[in-house]
């Protein structure tokens, strides 16, 4: 299973510094760093439950987020969130 994994953690404080380096190297443990906070994953469908549980654990749900895209899009709501949700429209355009 391919993904593109993106996040972005509160940094203001130094506990969010902390969040921000235990998420990038759960990232780097599954894949490859593509941009600061986006990284293409491939992994088996079994590892994903424990990437998901690693992600969910390292960031704090009321300040940080962290969205996981299928790749290639299967359909529009192929998009996972953890944390707080950021407001889009998922039916505009989406550049990548």
């Amino acid at each position: 299973m391919d993904l593109l994994i993106t996040y972005d953690v509160e940094t203001a404080t130094q506990a969010g510094r902390n969040r921000l380096r235990r998420v990038a190297k759960i990232c780097e443990a599954y894949g490859h760093r593509v941009q600061k906070s986006v990284f293409e994953i491939v992994c088996r469908d079994a590892d994903k439950p424990r990437l998901i549980a690693a992600l969910a654990s390292a960031i704090d749900h009321d300040h940080d987020s962290v969205r996981m895209y299928y790749l290639p899009p299967r359909a529009l709501d192929d998009v996972e969130y953890l944390g707080t949700p950021r407001q889009i429209d998922p039916r505009g355009p989406l550049v990548i």
